[in-house]
């Protein structure tokens, strides 16, 4: 039976995010060792890592979901409490108009759940910046406070990402909940009626999928060939673009491997789909994270492990130096691997 609690909630070991390390390290629970992924970066002259730039600024604005999803690497759900404050939001929102970066992503959770959310977007918007929604979805249709969240987007030119698991109820309900689908395929249905996804009017959908099990995700240009067929024959649902996101071992996905004995298996394949490439264009190397606390990442998944910017008087928003910042070295570990494998994986797809 699925759950319908957080890791945390249910006080299961790997909620601990130094177990999660100790695992990914071959110290803990699973024994298997793997390759260091700093060692790979090595033997490519790509270490230590450098930034590129900051061009996206990325804010998880609280860990509340509606949602308990399988693989959810966030460990999102109703019974987490952690939410940005405003004060908080405030910060991010002087340090954007302090400096160029060109994009805010906002993410949870469900970021349309944190009480100053809307604030926030109509700030951002009046900076002239892009803005990324990571919508789950459902949220709309949760309660009709979020019925309108459409209109709301479209009227400030926000870019909707939607996870979508797959084109049919089952493989999707089965990762994300009884129902899901339905109430995703509405609201995607609602997303059309304002505009998202049509051509020419600026308002864009994109659609994210990322595997149900223990294997990577097929090529990204087919899938969205498959999902824009199937949505359009069955559901006159339109969108422009499919990101394919491969699962990292960490969190809820890293319980599904181990408790499921795929987790050796799964490794294997990351560290065998190795892509020198993708190493290059990883999205760590343009992007800071934010977590709802104020502190400052790589990227969200070092946020979840809770592997803050290797810049020692810079690793809060109170601290915040762009300059030192583009400096740092980006903190490396095991949960790399999927970032890098086959055509990469990124919050944005594929990177090759």
């Amino acid at each position: 039976m699925k759950t319908t609690k957080s890791l945390k909630a249910r006080g299961e070991q790997l909620s601990d995010t130094m177990v999660q390390l100790r695992v990914l390290n071959g110290k803990e629970i699973m024994e298997e060792q793997f390759p260091l992924f700093a060692d790979k970066l090595k033997n490519i002259q790509l270490f230590p890592l450098q930034p590129t730039g900051i061009d996206i600024f990325q804010v998880n604005v609280g860990k509340m979901c509606n949602q308990v999803c399988a693989h959810c690497h966030v460990d999102a759900g109703p019974d987490r409490k952690e939410i940005m404050t405003k004060a908080s939001l405030e910060r991010c929102l002087e340090i954007l108009s302090k400096t160029d970066i060109k994009t805010v992503d906002i993410t949870g959770g469900a970021p349309e759940m944190n009480p100053h959310f809307r604030w926030f977007v109509e700030e951002c918007s009046k900076l002239g910046k892009k803005i990324i929604d990571r919508c789950n979805l459902t949220i709309i249709l949760a309660n009709p406070k979020y019925h309108d969240l459409p209109e709301f987007f479209a009227k400030h030119q926000v870019e909707v990402v939607s996870s979508l698991p797959y084109y049919s109820e089952k493989r999707t309900d089965s990762q994300r909940g009884e129902g899901v689908f339905e109430k995703s395929i509405k609201a995607l249905q609602m997303l059309n009626a304002v505009g998202y996804g049509q051509e020419g009017t600026g308002l864009t959908l994109n659609l994210v999928y990322n595997p149900s099990g223990a294997f990577l995700p097929p090529g990204q240009s087919s899938l969205e060939a498959d999902f824009k067929r199937q949505l359009k024959r069955k559901y006159e649902i339109e969108f422009n673009s499919l990101f394919a996101i491969t699962n990292l071992p960490i969190s809820r996905f890293l319980d599904y491997l181990i408790q499921s004995g795929n987790y050796e298996v799964y490794m294997e394949k990351l560290v065998n789909a190795f892509n020198p490439v993708a190493a290059q264009n990883v999205m760590c190397r343009n992007t800071i994270s934010v977590s709802w606390d104020g502190y400052l990442y790589d990227c969200d998944f070092n946020q979840m492990l809770e592997l803050k910017v290797a810049s020692p008087k810079v690793q809060h928003i109170d601290d915040f130096d762009i300059e030192a910042l583009n400096k740092r070295s980006i903190v490396l570990n095991q949960h790399c691997y999927g970032c890098t494998a086959g055509a990469g994986s990124s919050c944005g797809g594929e990177t090759v």
